[in-house]
């Protein structure tokens, strides 16, 4: 188990834009050839957005992009001609393939905040798509067959346990509160990399929201 502590994230994005971001990997100007990536996972970006910012329109390509918004409300349009308001509780998915250009701003007037993973797909090329999951449940992992992966999300009462799936690659992501994972104790914006999981638990510290992928 490799755990990353919040702290350590590379900060980027544009503070006087309204624009704060914190990648878990390397990412940008940030190169760092020992953390490109892990399993099919190539980041997890923290983005906060203050009222009125946001990423002008830019292209993506072979990537399967997922957001989970923590707080307010994010607007995104795609040249796929999708708009849409995604709100805390929903799964966004944004499957690049061979090309898709989109915008994604904060356009309500209370701050923004959101997590973004991208995922390697296991082909690539193909034709991009978009798929969002209004208000998904702790008992509904959101499967990606693209990249090999499934999203667990599981919200947690203080002293409450919850199983990590077994799997070659689980890469877990503390959104809010605090956990126990085995002999470690996570806290907001914490993640652990996990190898091999077999027989492990996690419970809360607190009440607590977890974002847990299953990799091949």
């Amino acid at each position: 188990m490799d755990v990353r502590r919040a702290g350590e994230r590379y900060r980027g994005g544009d503070p006087r834009a309204g624009i704060d971001s914190r990648h878990a990997f390397s990412f940008g100007p940030h190169y760092d050839p020992g953390n490109l990536r892990f399993g099919a996972v190539i980041a997890c970006n923290e983005e906060r957005l203050a009222p009125g910012a946001g990423f002008d329109e830019h292209a993506h390509s072979h990537t399967e992009i997922v957001t989970w918004v923590v707080e307010g409300e994010l607007t995104h349009r795609d040249s796929t001609g999708h708009e849409t308001k995604v709100r805390p509780g929903d799964v966004q998915h944004l499957a690049a393939a061979a090309g898709v250009r989109h915008v994604e701003r904060n356009e309500a007037d209370t701050p923004l905040t959101f997590v973004q993973m991208w995922l390697a797909p296991l082909e690539p090329g193909g034709d991009p798509s978009y798929a969002i999951v209004p208000g998904i449940a702790d008992a509904t992992p959101y499967a990606l067959p693209a990249a090999g992966a499934v999203l667990h999300v599981r919200r947690l009462a203080a002293g409450e346990r919850t199983a990590v799936p077994d799997a070659p690659h689980v890469y877990v992501h503390v959104v809010r509160g605090g956990i126990t994972l085995a002999e470690e104790t996570l806290g907001e914006g914490d993640s652990a990399r996990v190898t091999d999981a077999e027989g492990l638990d996690a419970a809360g510290l607190t009440a607590a929201e977890v974002l847990m992928w299953e990799m091949l």
